[in-house]
């Protein structure tokens, strides 16, 4: 193999790497999503871990996209991502895509340029939803060595669907922690420093702002308190979501299973949070981390894009 071909397998290993995590925490959290809030309070306050297999949602679909695009591109080529995610979608619309998502792919399935589906919907202003960062982490991992880069091709990820300016910066706020989680792996005692690399890297707005309040908090702080102070993806958008996902890796950085059930006690839109921290957390714990159960327990991902045979269980 030629030096360039180690790096783009090197990359490719750290975006599947991140994938990996973001699609059980995603699969993990959707478990959580009972008809009565008690049950899952009470579920998860006894650390009972759900039966398999775990069925993941369109967070993961939608990351399977992402990587898929990096296979072929080694960037972010929205055209490609734009016929990623609609082949996606048409071929299984019941994962649990959110309304707006349903419009922006429907049109693009219909022969809408991507451009124009995604600044129509929320009458003209573009979506500010949490989908661009819920999707972000393998990004982080495989453009980790260049943090412009991560910040440019998490932005041209995002605008495929999300054309408002806040739901771009929570995929960079995202992909930015992802990579910082990768460089930095092997080292926890700077965690809190993750939250502060995406604050300098994230674009000023409300996602921003949420990601200061993040950093202030300590992390001796309860779920329930963080919950108080930075939402928990309820509200469905970034401002809601990546602050408190991105405090809850920080907080558990350096364990998996920990930062899953942290994060799935916030309740919210719990497999969004838990497939950000997911990604995330995947990268700075390796898939050594990982608890090999978790991984069997996760339904297998759709692959049948990739070009070669992986040994990595996916």
């Amino acid at each position: 193999m030629t030096k360039s071909t180690l790096e783009r397998a090197a990359r490719l290993e750290r975006a599947w790497l991140s994938l990996e995590g973001l699609s059980i925490g995603d699969a993990f959290g959707e478990q959580f999503f009972l008809r009565y809030t008690h049950i899952a309070e009470a579920l998860i306050a006894q650390r009972a871990e759900p039966p398999g297999p775990w069925a993941w949602t369109d967070d993961t679909e939608m990351a399977l996209a992402i990587v898929e695009v990096l296979d072929g591109f080694e960037e972010i080529d929205r055209d490609a991502l734009a016929r990623a995610f609609v082949r996606r979608y048409v071929n299984d619309p019941h994962r649990g895509y959110g309304s707006g998502a349903h419009d922006i792919l429907g049109a693009i399935a219909a022969g809408e340029p991507w451009q124009e589906a995604a600044a129509a919907v929320f009458g003209g202003t573009g979506s500010m939803g949490n989908g661009g960062a819920m999707r972000a982490a393998p990004l982080g991992g495989y453009f980790a060595e260049d943090l412009d880069a991560v910040v440019a091709q998490a932005r041209a990820s995002a605008q495929v669907t999300h054309a408002h300016p806040e739901g771009q910066a929570g995929a960079i706020a995202v992909a930015v922690a992802a990579a910082w989680a990768w460089r930095h792996r092997g080292d926890p005692a700077l965690a809190r420093e993750l939250i502060q690399a995406a604050v300098e890297r994230t674009p000023d707005g409300d996602t921003r702002a949420g990601l200061v309040a993040a950093a202030a908090l300590p992390f001796k702080a309860s779920v329930a308190e963080a919950v108080g102070k930075l939402g928990n993806g309820s509200r469905i958008i970034s401002r809601d979501t990546a602050p408190f996902a991105l405090w809850c890796a920080a907080r558990h950085i350096d364990d998996f299973t920990e930062a899953m059930w942290a994060t799935v006690s916030g309740l919210g839109d719990r497999d969004t949070t838990c497939a950000i921290v997911g990604g995330i957390v995947a990268l700075h714990v390796g898939a050594q981390g990982i608890d090999p159960h978790w991984r069997a327990s996760r339904a297998p991902l759709l692959q049948d894009w990739l070009s070669g045979e992986r040994g990595d269980g996916l």
